[in-house]
């Protein structure tokens, strides 16, 4: 509680402060931003996997061979970490299967596919131009049947977000403008166009979580979204502030310490220093929400890298091929040496092209040999501390590269590392060429496969236990009737033996009787005579 209070206290200053380590690498943003957002024309296939964010997959409420509605529903949600799909355009579910989806390696998922018919007919949308007429409990269904996740990249279910922020209670909201990671731009155009409509988003968000205040943080390079940010606030009551360019402020954790000076404590979550943070591309979305009804169905993704023609922003359906994206912008196969979702140092590798955007997918790079040359050999560690300096959570890169060799899962737990957000800057900066993300990850891996492993054995450790108590059980049950079997032919002939007496007694005195009734008659006679 002196946490949330000294927070309250920082948050009412209002200035930027310094995050620990952080680099400063090239933005190469321009190419993608001379131009302005485009709409994409509707793919002739939509891959629509079931799962797009953290938690669990959407049952699907179609069936095959069913014609549908743009905006029309076509997987519910299953339980509070499972988000909603619906129809980007209208046409025809083609196959509910399993497809390739972008993820580590190569992976299959279970998707749904509709073929578009290009008629993009729609079902009617309620809209609330003022949200201020619904409650934030009404607020926040609206948002959860919109099927919004963070769009930021960490993609968790935006409604249960809110929805354990309004039970712990917040003081500060932050919308996370801050597009630190090199190539992407998709939050600058949008801000830099639809300044009005994240305002709004920021403001509905707010009325959610009932947050005292609500912060608009960005990068101060950012200057034509910086302009359009302060003509749309000058009659809202959401704050401005702007932070240095510095890589990776953008991070949840980064961010929370540039605007309230405070470190979110390790184990422990934003909101427990009463801090929630929202994406400006999520806040655009669920003001698309709540005043046009719109559910979840695009956003905008960045296309970038040499081997394309006319890099820019498209506001792209969900479930378009990456395939079809980079044809949009005229591709050169010949320079094009790999793809990327996501930018350069946080960005996951795709194997194939053939994978559709997801919620998440804010970033695409087509990779050259000029941008991205092959890596360097890997070299001894020189012990220049280098990574250490440049490390935003403050850990011992050194020493977890170590642990990460030796796979001392137990010694990398103590020096926290769970606590990596794997931003790259230490691979950036070292001068050997570590890939020590590589080995942070394989060991996050290696930890996670252990305890799972842990896991299911406690679990058949307890079932050998109740199979053995059942066992035990049994047999005793079984004792038991033998010895039950045993007693009852002795309790019998113990009940026999005792009638027996009984009957030895009972002639006896009757013998003992007619003996007396003789003795008597006799007597009488001799009386008699």
């Amino acid at each position: 509680m002196n946490q949330l209070q000294h927070s309250r206290k920082i948050a009412r200053k209002l200035r930027a402060h310094r995050i620990f380590g952080g680099i400063k690498p090239l933005a190469l943003k321009a190419r993608s931003l001379r131009s302005r957002i485009m709409p994409t024309p509707i793919p002739e296939m939509l891959i629509l996997p079931l799962l797009q964010h953290q938690g669990s997959p959407a049952a699907p409420i179609v069936n095959v061979g069913d014609q549908v509605l743009k905006y029309q529903l076509l997987a519910a949600a299953e339980g509070p970490l499972s988000v909603p799909v619906h129809a980007p355009t209208s046409g025809e579910i083609a196959a509910i299967t399993d497809a390739p989806v972008p993820g580590h390696g190569k992976q299959s998922q279970r998707c749904i596919l509709l073929r578009a018919d290009g008629v993009d007919n729609a079902i009617g949308l309620l809209l609330l131009p003022d949200h201020r007429a619904l409650s934030h409990w009404q607020l926040l269904e609206r948002v959860n049947a919109a099927g919004i996740c963070g769009l930021g990249g960490a993609g968790f279910p935006t409604a249960e977000k809110l929805r354990s922020s309004i039970e712990r209670g917040i003081e500060l909201l932050i919308i996370n403008g801050a597009e630190c990671e090199p190539y992407i731009s998709a939050d600058e155009a949008l801000i830099r166009e639809r300044a009005a409509a994240v305002v709004s988003g920021a403001e509905i968000l707010q009325s959610i979580c009932l947050a005292d205040r609500c912060v608009i943080a960005i990068e101060q390079d950012k200057h034509d979204a910086l302009k359009q940010l302060r003509h749309s606030l000058e009659s809202s009551s959401v704050e401005l502030l702007e932070l240095p360019t510095k890589y990776p402020i953008g991070g949840e954790k980064q961010i929370i310490q540039a605007v309230t000076g405070l470190e979110v404590p390790h184990d422990a979550l934003p909101m427990d220093i009463g801090v929630l943070v929202q994406n400006a591309g999520t806040a655009y979305a669920v003001h698309d929400a709540i005043t046009e009804g719109k559910p979840c169905i695009s956003r905008i993704t960045t296309l970038t890298g040499t081997p394309l023609q006319t890099p820019k922003n498209f506001e792209a359906l969900i479930g378009t091929p990456v395939s079809f994206m980079f044809e949009l912008c005229g591709i050169e196969e010949s320079r094009h040496t790999g793809s990327i979702m996501g930018g350069s140092l946080m960005g996951l590798e795709l194997v194939r092209t053939d994978v559709p955007l997801i919620k998440t997918s804010n970033c695409l790079i087509a990779k050259s040999r000029a941008e991205f040359p092959e890596a360097k050999p890997e070299q001894a560690c020189i012990r220049c501390g280098f990574c250490a300096t440049a490390c935003p959570a403050r850990l011992l890169p050194q020493q977890l590269y170590a642990y990460s060799r030796n796979q001392n899962l137990e010694q990398l737990e103590q020096l926290n590392l769970a606590d990596c957000i794997e931003c790259g800057a230490c691979d950036y900066v070292c001068p050997s060429h570590i890939p020590l993300v590589q080995y942070y990850r394989a060991s996050k891996q290696a930890i996670s496969s252990r305890d799972q492993q842990r896991q299911l054995s406690a679990h058949w450790q307890r079932r050998f236990q109740f199979h053995q108590y059942r066992l035990k059980k049994e047999a005793d049950g079984l004792q038991e009737e033998e010895r039950a079997h045993r007693i009852a032919p002795e309790a019998a002939h113990q009940a026999r033996g005792f009638s027996r007496d009984k009957a030895r007694q009972e002639i006896a005195a009757a013998v003992e009787r007619v003996a007396t009734r003789r003795r008597n008659t006799i007597a009488s006679s001799r009386e008699s005579d």
